[in-house]
């Protein structure tokens, strides 16, 4: 896989409105699954394949405390797409 590729899995792995709302959560720290669930109106498992999705793209990682996932963001710097993007919709510039 190139470099463009590996891009555009990244990209395409944030590129839902529950994922961004996810992303935004676990920068603010360690998350468990309940928690990120309740970001949103959307069923557990709906939430698990978000965060599968953004597991296989190494977004984020979990790990396993007994009978609950805790993720984690691995690469902040993806809240500096959220800030040119949103910059860009205001003043059409980043």
């Amino acid at each position: 896989m190139n470099t463009y590729e590996k891009r555009s899995q990244m990209l395409k792995a944030m590129a839902h409105p529950v994922r961004i709302k996810i992303i935004e959560a676990l920068a603010q720290g360690e998350k468990c699954v309940c928690e990120l669930q309740k970001l949103s109106e959307f069923k557990m498992s709906t939430i698990s394949r978000h965060l599968l999705q953004m597991k296989n793209a190494k977004i984020i990682a979990g790990r396993r405390d007994k009978n609950q996932i805790f993720y984690k963001l691995l690469v902040p710097c993806v809240l500096n797409v959220f800030k040119c993007i949103d910059k860009a919709m205001i003043t059409g510039k980043c």
